[in-house]
Protein backbone atom coordinates (compact mmCIF):
# COMPACT_ATOMS: atom_id res chain seq x y z
CA UNK A 1 0.00 0.00 0.00
CA UNK A 2 0.76 3.64 -0.74
CA UNK A 3 0.47 6.02 2.41
CA UNK A 4 0.71 9.97 1.88
CA UNK A 5 0.90 11.94 5.17
CA UNK A 6 0.15 15.09 4.71
CA UNK A 7 1.97 17.41 7.41
CA UNK A 8 5.64 16.59 8.75
CA UNK A 9 5.32 18.34 12.23
CA UNK A 10 5.80 16.11 15.61
CA UNK A 11 2.60 14.19 14.65
CA UNK A 12 3.53 14.02 10.80
CA UNK A 13 6.76 12.06 11.91
CA UNK A 14 5.41 10.07 14.51
CA UNK A 15 2.93 8.69 12.00
CA UNK A 16 6.07 7.95 9.36
CA UNK A 17 8.01 6.51 12.32
CA UNK A 18 5.35 4.40 13.18
CA UNK A 19 4.20 3.54 9.36
CA UNK A 20 7.90 2.50 8.65
CA UNK A 21 7.97 -0.24 12.35
CA UNK A 22 4.83 -1.78 10.74
CA UNK A 23 6.75 -2.63 7.75
CA UNK A 24 5.18 -0.11 5.76
CA UNK A 25 7.87 1.78 3.08
CA UNK A 26 5.84 3.60 0.40
CA UNK A 27 5.37 6.46 1.53
CA UNK A 28 5.19 10.35 0.65
CA UNK A 29 4.93 13.11 2.18
CA UNK A 30 2.85 16.47 1.20
CA UNK A 31 4.67 19.73 2.67
CA UNK A 32 4.74 22.95 2.93
CA UNK A 33 7.99 23.11 4.58
CA UNK A 34 6.54 24.70 7.75
CA UNK A 35 7.49 22.53 10.13
CA UNK A 36 10.79 23.38 12.76
CA UNK A 37 11.95 19.54 12.71
CA UNK A 38 15.10 18.80 11.36
CA UNK A 39 14.36 16.91 7.67
CA UNK A 40 17.57 14.07 8.50
CA UNK A 41 15.09 11.04 7.91
CA UNK A 42 13.48 12.33 5.20
CA UNK A 43 16.03 11.48 2.49
CA UNK A 44 15.35 8.94 0.97
CA UNK A 45 11.19 9.54 1.10
CA UNK A 46 9.81 11.19 -1.93
CA UNK A 47 8.36 14.62 -0.98
CA UNK A 48 5.60 16.92 -2.71
CA UNK A 49 4.91 20.59 -2.24
CA UNK A 50 1.73 20.47 -4.69
CA UNK A 51 -1.45 18.25 -3.64
CA UNK A 52 -2.43 17.58 -6.84
CA UNK A 53 0.93 16.10 -7.64
CA UNK A 54 1.30 14.19 -4.41
CA UNK A 55 -2.61 12.15 -5.44
CA UNK A 56 -2.02 12.14 -8.83
CA UNK A 57 0.51 9.32 -7.52
CA UNK A 58 -2.53 7.51 -6.68
CA UNK A 59 -1.82 7.02 -2.55
CA UNK A 60 -4.28 4.01 -1.33
CA UNK A 61 -4.51 6.44 1.94
CA UNK A 62 -3.77 9.67 3.53
CA UNK A 63 -2.77 10.51 6.81
CA UNK A 64 -3.93 14.02 7.46
CA UNK A 65 -1.54 15.62 10.58
CA UNK A 66 -1.40 19.12 9.40
CA UNK A 67 -2.72 21.49 11.52
CA UNK A 68 -6.51 21.35 12.24
CA UNK A 69 -7.82 24.37 10.15
CA UNK A 70 -5.97 22.86 7.34
CA UNK A 71 -7.64 19.35 7.29
CA UNK A 72 -10.36 19.45 4.89
CA UNK A 73 -8.45 21.88 2.43
CA UNK A 74 -6.82 18.45 2.07
CA UNK A 75 -9.49 15.61 2.89
CA UNK A 76 -11.65 16.79 0.17
CA UNK A 77 -9.53 16.38 -2.47
CA UNK A 78 -7.81 12.99 -1.33
CA UNK A 79 -11.49 11.82 -1.05
CA UNK A 80 -12.05 12.91 -3.89
CA UNK A 81 -9.21 10.77 -5.38
CA UNK A 82 -10.77 7.59 -3.74
CA UNK A 83 -8.56 7.96 -0.72
CA UNK A 84 -9.03 5.89 2.94
CA UNK A 85 -8.13 8.71 5.30
CA UNK A 86 -6.73 8.86 8.82
CA UNK A 87 -7.69 12.46 10.25
CA UNK A 88 -6.13 13.68 13.56
CA UNK A 89 -8.19 15.50 15.72
CA UNK A 90 -10.47 17.43 15.92
CA UNK A 91 -11.69 16.92 12.23
CA UNK A 92 -11.47 20.80 11.88
CA UNK A 93 -11.71 23.69 13.79
CA UNK A 94 -15.55 24.36 12.45
CA UNK A 95 -17.91 22.86 10.71
CA UNK A 96 -17.25 24.48 7.03
CA UNK A 97 -17.46 22.63 4.12
CA UNK A 98 -18.08 19.76 6.79
CA UNK A 99 -21.42 18.67 4.42
CA UNK A 100 -19.58 18.59 1.19
CA UNK A 101 -17.19 16.29 2.93
CA UNK A 102 -19.94 13.91 4.71
CA UNK A 103 -21.38 13.90 1.14
CA UNK A 104 -18.34 13.02 -0.65
CA UNK A 105 -17.33 10.33 1.99
CA UNK A 106 -20.56 8.25 1.63
CA UNK A 107 -20.48 8.87 -2.21
CA UNK A 108 -17.47 7.23 -2.46
CA UNK A 109 -17.72 4.47 0.61
CA UNK A 110 -14.29 6.48 1.87
CA UNK A 111 -12.54 4.74 5.34
CA UNK A 112 -12.31 7.04 7.50
CA UNK A 113 -10.48 6.56 11.01
CA UNK A 114 -10.40 9.99 13.53
CA UNK A 115 -6.98 9.88 15.72
CA UNK A 116 -8.32 9.97 18.97
CA UNK A 117 -5.69 7.91 20.40
CA UNK A 118 -6.65 7.29 24.03
CA UNK A 119 -9.07 4.76 22.28
CA UNK A 120 -5.82 2.60 22.36
CA UNK A 121 -5.08 3.19 26.01
CA UNK A 122 -5.31 -0.19 27.78
CA UNK A 123 -6.45 0.97 31.00
CA UNK A 124 -9.18 2.79 29.49
CA UNK A 125 -10.26 0.16 27.52
CA UNK A 126 -10.60 -1.47 30.90
CA UNK A 127 -12.58 0.86 32.27
CA UNK A 128 -14.88 0.97 29.10
CA UNK A 129 -15.22 -2.86 30.26
CA UNK A 130 -16.10 -2.50 33.69
CA UNK A 131 -18.49 0.76 32.89
CA UNK A 132 -20.16 -1.76 30.19
CA UNK A 133 -20.36 -4.53 32.99
CA UNK A 134 -22.00 -2.48 35.65
CA UNK A 135 -18.94 -2.79 38.13
CA UNK A 136 -20.02 0.66 40.04
CA UNK A 137 -24.25 0.82 39.16
CA UNK A 138 -25.11 3.62 37.42
CA UNK A 139 -22.50 6.33 36.61
CA UNK A 140 -23.78 9.55 38.34
CA UNK A 141 -21.08 12.08 37.43
CA UNK A 142 -17.65 12.58 36.02
CA UNK A 143 -14.77 14.59 36.33
CA UNK A 144 -11.64 14.81 33.74
CA UNK A 145 -8.80 17.12 34.31
CA UNK A 146 -5.76 17.92 31.70
CA UNK A 147 -3.68 20.48 32.39
CA UNK A 148 -0.33 20.60 30.70
CA UNK A 149 2.25 23.24 30.15
CA UNK A 150 2.22 24.38 26.20
CA UNK A 151 6.09 26.11 26.09
CA UNK A 152 7.02 22.53 27.23
CA UNK A 153 5.56 20.15 24.31
CA UNK A 154 7.93 21.21 21.77
CA UNK A 155 11.26 22.87 23.76
CA UNK A 156 12.88 23.21 20.06
CA UNK A 157 10.40 26.08 18.66
CA UNK A 158 8.58 29.04 19.77
CA UNK A 159 5.40 27.65 21.37
CA UNK A 160 3.59 30.97 20.54
CA UNK A 161 4.06 29.93 17.15
CA UNK A 162 3.15 26.53 16.93
CA UNK A 163 -0.01 25.45 15.33
CA UNK A 164 -1.62 25.20 19.72
CA UNK A 165 -1.45 28.84 19.73
CA UNK A 166 -2.37 30.02 16.66
CA UNK A 167 -6.23 31.05 16.16
CA UNK A 168 -6.00 31.36 12.54
CA UNK A 169 -4.54 26.90 12.58
CA UNK A 170 -7.64 26.19 14.76
CA UNK A 171 -5.15 26.07 17.89
CA UNK A 172 -6.27 27.01 21.41
CA UNK A 173 -6.62 24.22 24.57
CA UNK A 174 -10.66 23.03 23.65
CA UNK A 175 -9.02 22.02 19.52
CA UNK A 176 -5.88 21.21 21.46
CA UNK A 177 -6.96 19.21 24.07
CA UNK A 178 -10.25 17.81 23.01
CA UNK A 179 -9.26 13.82 23.93
CA UNK A 180 -11.43 13.88 27.14
CA UNK A 181 -14.29 14.96 25.60
CA UNK A 182 -14.28 12.31 22.92
CA UNK A 183 -13.27 9.69 25.55
CA UNK A 184 -16.07 10.56 27.59
CA UNK A 185 -18.46 10.25 24.91
CA UNK A 186 -17.31 6.97 24.41
CA UNK A 187 -17.42 5.63 27.86
CA UNK A 188 -20.34 7.24 29.08
CA UNK A 189 -22.40 8.31 25.67
CA UNK A 190 -23.93 11.18 24.23
CA UNK A 191 -23.84 14.50 25.71
CA UNK A 192 -27.11 16.32 25.02
CA UNK A 193 -26.35 19.85 26.63
CA UNK A 194 -23.40 21.65 28.13
CA UNK A 195 -22.00 25.01 29.26
CA UNK A 196 -18.13 26.64 29.19
CA UNK A 197 -16.16 29.15 30.19
CA UNK A 198 -13.02 29.95 28.64
CA UNK A 199 -10.10 32.36 29.31
CA UNK A 200 -6.81 33.60 28.86
CA UNK A 201 -5.24 33.79 32.54
CA UNK A 202 -1.65 33.06 31.80
CA UNK A 203 1.10 35.36 31.20
CA UNK A 204 1.87 32.97 27.68
CA UNK A 205 0.92 35.87 25.28
CA UNK A 206 -1.42 33.72 23.94
CA UNK A 207 -4.07 34.77 20.89
CA UNK A 208 -5.75 31.42 22.09
CA UNK A 209 -7.92 30.56 24.94
CA UNK A 210 -5.49 28.92 28.05
CA UNK A 211 -8.30 27.52 29.90
CA UNK A 212 -11.27 25.94 30.03
CA UNK A 213 -14.01 24.64 32.53
CA UNK A 214 -16.65 22.48 30.67
CA UNK A 215 -20.01 21.73 32.71
CA UNK A 216 -21.28 18.02 30.38
CA UNK A 217 -25.08 16.91 30.83
CA UNK A 218 -24.99 13.18 29.67
CA UNK A 219 -28.20 12.02 27.63
CA UNK A 220 -28.05 9.15 30.35
CA UNK A 221 -28.62 11.59 33.19
CA UNK A 222 -24.52 11.85 34.10
CA UNK A 223 -23.46 15.19 35.04
CA UNK A 224 -19.48 15.91 34.21
CA UNK A 225 -16.73 18.69 34.44
CA UNK A 226 -13.69 18.66 32.20
CA UNK A 227 -10.94 20.82 32.87
CA UNK A 228 -8.09 21.95 30.29
CA UNK A 229 -5.19 24.49 30.41
CA UNK A 230 -1.95 25.01 28.62
CA UNK A 231 -0.70 26.06 32.51
CA UNK A 232 -0.05 23.40 34.54
CA UNK A 233 3.24 22.56 36.08
CA UNK A 234 3.73 19.20 36.93
CA UNK A 235 1.19 18.28 34.37
CA UNK A 236 -1.67 16.10 35.24
CA UNK A 237 -4.22 14.35 32.94
CA UNK A 238 -6.94 12.06 35.33
CA UNK A 239 -10.49 11.07 35.42
CA UNK A 240 -12.66 9.93 38.42
CA UNK A 241 -15.92 8.11 37.48
CA UNK A 242 -18.65 8.03 40.68
CA UNK A 243 -21.72 5.61 40.22
CA UNK A 244 -23.91 4.69 42.71
CA UNK A 245 -22.45 1.40 43.79
CA UNK A 246 -18.68 2.86 43.48
CA UNK A 247 -15.97 4.43 41.75
CA UNK A 248 -13.50 4.30 38.74
CA UNK A 249 -10.16 6.55 39.00
CA UNK A 250 -7.75 6.69 36.06
CA UNK A 251 -3.99 8.63 36.17
CA UNK A 252 -2.69 8.91 32.89
CA UNK A 253 0.45 9.19 34.27
CA UNK A 254 1.33 5.72 35.48
CA UNK A 255 -2.21 3.94 33.63
CA UNK A 256 -3.11 2.92 36.52
CA UNK A 257 -6.82 2.36 36.78
CA UNK A 258 -8.42 1.82 40.08
CA UNK A 259 -11.88 0.37 40.68
CA UNK A 260 -13.99 0.54 43.99
CA UNK A 261 -16.90 -1.98 44.31
CA UNK A 262 -19.23 -0.74 47.42
CA UNK A 263 -20.24 -4.14 47.39
CA UNK A 264 -16.60 -5.43 49.04
CA UNK A 265 -14.89 -2.10 49.97
CA UNK A 266 -12.25 -2.95 48.55
CA UNK A 267 -9.92 -1.27 45.57
CA UNK A 268 -8.88 -3.09 42.75
CA UNK A 269 -5.78 -1.78 40.73
CA UNK A 270 -5.08 -2.24 37.14
CA UNK A 271 -1.66 -1.41 35.17
CA UNK A 272 -0.40 -0.77 31.57
CA UNK A 273 1.40 -4.10 30.21
CA UNK A 274 5.03 -4.05 31.23
CA UNK A 275 6.82 -1.56 29.20
CA UNK A 276 3.45 0.48 27.77
CA UNK A 277 5.10 3.78 26.83
CA UNK A 278 3.00 6.41 25.27
CA UNK A 279 3.80 5.56 21.74
CA UNK A 280 2.17 2.27 21.61
CA UNK A 281 -1.31 4.19 21.63
CA UNK A 282 -0.15 5.91 18.19
CA UNK A 283 1.62 2.50 16.98
CA UNK A 284 -1.36 0.74 17.96
CA UNK A 285 -3.96 3.18 16.44
CA UNK A 286 -1.83 3.21 12.73
CA UNK A 287 -1.82 -0.87 12.86
CA UNK A 288 -5.77 -0.48 13.25
CA UNK A 289 -5.89 2.12 10.13
CA UNK A 290 -3.74 -0.50 7.96
CA UNK A 291 -6.14 -3.23 8.55
CA UNK A 292 -8.95 -0.53 8.22
CA UNK A 293 -7.87 0.47 4.56
CA UNK A 294 -7.05 -3.20 3.68
CA UNK A 295 -11.43 -4.24 4.76
CA UNK A 296 -10.24 -6.54 7.77
CA UNK A 297 -11.44 -4.06 10.96
CA UNK A 298 -14.06 -1.61 11.20
CA UNK A 299 -13.06 1.58 12.21
CA UNK A 300 -13.22 2.17 16.19
CA UNK A 301 -13.11 5.77 15.65
CA UNK A 302 -15.45 7.22 13.21
CA UNK A 303 -16.10 10.76 10.73
CA UNK A 304 -19.28 10.35 13.21
CA UNK A 305 -17.62 9.90 16.18
CA UNK A 306 -15.41 13.14 15.13
CA UNK A 307 -17.81 15.18 13.90
CA UNK A 308 -19.82 14.48 17.61
CA UNK A 309 -16.57 15.84 19.13
CA UNK A 310 -16.51 18.78 16.99
CA UNK A 311 -19.93 19.75 17.80
CA UNK A 312 -18.72 19.64 21.62
CA UNK A 313 -16.19 22.07 20.83
CA UNK A 314 -17.92 24.45 18.58
CA UNK A 315 -20.84 24.31 21.46
CA UNK A 316 -18.13 25.24 23.86
CA UNK A 317 -16.70 28.03 22.28
CA UNK A 318 -20.86 29.30 21.48
CA UNK A 319 -21.30 29.01 25.03
CA UNK A 320 -18.66 30.81 26.62
CA UNK A 321 -19.36 33.43 24.16
CA UNK A 322 -23.25 33.64 25.23
CA UNK A 323 -22.61 33.06 28.73
CA UNK A 324 -25.37 30.19 28.50
CA UNK A 325 -26.39 26.07 28.31
CA UNK A 326 -25.91 25.16 24.37
CA UNK A 327 -28.26 21.89 23.63
CA UNK A 328 -26.61 19.77 21.15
Amino acid sequence: MKFLIAGFGSIGRRHLNNLRALGEQDILLYRTHHSTLPEDELKEIPVETDLDAALAQQPDAVILANPTALHLGVAIPAAEAGCALFIEKPISNNFEHMTEFQQLVQKNNIKVLVGFQFRFHPTLRIIAGWLADGEIGTPISVQAHWGEYLPGWHPWEDYRKSYSARPDLGGGAVNTLTHPLDYLRWLLGDVDELAALTGNHSDLELKVEDTAEILLHFRSGTLGTVHLDFVQRPPRHALEIIGNCGTIVWENSTGLARLYRSSDEQWQEVFPPAGFERNRLFLDEMAHFIQVVKNNEAPCCTLQDGIAALTMTEAIYQSAFKRRFIRL
